[in-house]
């Protein structure tokens, strides 16, 4: 994926405002409504997805990123549905370590319902992803397959907030 070589105006360089005086510095940015499991957590029973041709292109996703970097924003969290079910998604998190190198943005998160951590987390690390938020209603039988996850991404260096939503129904990170 190239990066836009086209220079910033000034407007594009003017912080982002929010309508109460506030400077945004975080923002999040949803790759796709799609996701692997079929729980009432984030899915209707009758959910209806957005057709793929309405959906940004990666490249259109790295473009409208780098306007937020380029406007103020420090940190970046991907989401989705389940971003890690995006095709081609580890393309993107190429892309957006640019910004982490260049330090215009001081950290790159994923919220993910931990369905393909073991396949993807040693590229995130590679990428610049040091936290990672798990947030599912897992059934008791993935709570099992949760810890050699937690191990395989604490070995990466990544942190992985759980969320007690997962196991307890309660907002409230369990490692805080």
């Amino acid at each position: 994926m190239q990066a836009s070589n086209e220079p910033l105006t000034p407007l594009q360089s003017a912080p982002l405002i929010d309508p109460f005086g506030r400077a945004i510095s975080y923002v999040r940015v949803s790759v796709t409504d799609r996701c692997d499991f079929r729980c009432v957590y984030c899915m209707s029973e009758h959910m209806a997805f957005l057709p793929r041709r309405d959906l940004l292109s990666l490249e259109e996703l790295d473009r409208l990123i780098a306007a937020f970097v380029a406007r103020g924003t420090r940190k970046l969290r991907i989401t989705g549905g389940e971003p890690l079910v995006r095709h081609d998604v580890m393309r993107l998190f190429d892309s957006l370590s640019r910004h982490l190198e260049t330090g215009a943005l001081e950290e790159l998160t994923l919220t993910t319902n931990g369905s393909q951590l073991s396949r993807f987390a040693h590229r995130l690390y590679d990428c610049g992803v040091r936290r990672v938020n798990v947030l599912s209603r897992l059934k008791a039988s993935m709570k099992t397959n949760l810890s050699p996850l937690c191990n395989l991404l604490m070995l990466g260096g990544l942190t992985l907030p759980l969320s007690r939503s997962c196991l307890w129904g309660s907002s409230r990170d369990l490692n805080g």
